[in-house]
């Protein structure tokens, strides 16, 4: 057990490409998918309590308590180990909600792993992932911290090395909803299947961005934007779309373009970042260094 003042990083992910294959009889896509972190998310705190007690330290607009994955993390953690102790959970929030970079799986990923440390249960990767798998499709590969083609609903994972650019990353003012994007009836279902030594051939397509487009023209509008300076990209259901560079300095540049106030090329409203590809997650390395 630790009990350390720790902040634990809770990182992004890009899809760098996203395919359905199917639809199972429960309502469950089957999918094809890369995942590639990104050294840029989320933060959290845990504060050990000994009453048993979970509790999310601050509000966040438009997500009750009850509902946020952090706090389903650690309540499914405390059931499953039958742990007597608590925690308080303080979240600083620094990606966006419906922008299609899995912060919610990867707060409730890293929540698992700093209260399997702090608590004590020695879980196995393979455990919590399991635990995380009931509360996301998303969740095991924050658990598990490669980069992945992934299979079935997202969870069958065979690690794979990537180039490890620099991206920048924009999301327009929107929350796209998954459900609706996976529940559209125009949405390609049956894409052939593909295999990891047919990913360079495979035309790093985003079959959900049609829908998306549809619902959501400022998507559009981004990749638009953004596919001026080098190929543009959707992440998962969106909104965030990306681009890759060779260097930091680049990915700067096209960033001061874009809001340079005498062409205001995109909105203000829009939120950027940018952040480099990392084949392990930052939070795999911290524990790794624990």
């Amino acid at each position: 057990m630790i009990d350390s003042p720790l902040v634990w990083p809770a990182p992004a992910k890009l899809n760098l490409l996203l395919h359905i294959t199917g639809q199972r009889a429960d309502g469950y896509h089957e999918l094809q998918t890369v995942f590639q972190f990104l050294d840029y998310g989320d933060e959290l705190r845990f504060g050990p309590r000994l009453d048993g007690k979970i509790q999310r330290v601050q509000n966040i607009e438009g997500i009750p308590a009850e509902e946020d994955l952090v706090v389903k993390a650690a309540r499914a953690l405390q059931k499953a180990c039958a742990c007597q102790q608590g925690i308080d959970i303080s979240l600083d929030k620094k990606l966006p909600m419906g922008a299609g970079l899995g912060g919610g799986s990867s707060d409730a990923a890293t929540t698992l792993h700093a209260l399997n440390r702090i608590w004590g249960c020695a879980l196995s990767d393979d455990e919590l992932a399991e635990i995380g798998l009931k509360l996301g499709a998303d969740v095991p590969v924050f658990v598990h911290g490669f980069s992945a083609f992934a299979e079935g609903i997202g969870e069958q994972l065979t690690p794979i090395e990537l180039d490890q650019p620099w991206y920048l990353v924009i999301t327009p003012d929107i929350h796209v909803s998954t459900a609706a994007i996976f529940g559209d009836l125009e949405l390609t279902r049956d894409c052939p299947a593909i295999k990891i030594c047919g990913l360079q051939d495979s035309g790093w397509d985003n079959v959900c961005l049609p829908v998306v487009a549809k619902h959501y023209p400022e998507v559009a509008e981004a990749l638009e934007i953004l596919g001026q300076y080098a190929e543009a990209r959707m992440s998962g259901t969106g909104a965030s779309v990306f681009a890759a560079f060779a260097t930091e300095d680049e990915a700067k540049r096209v960033r001061a373009s874009l809001r340079n106030p005498a062409k205001a090329e995109i909105p203000a409203s829009w939120k950027d970042f940018i952040a480099k590809g990392v084949n392990i997650s930052p939070l795999q390395e911290q524990l790794n260094n624990l």
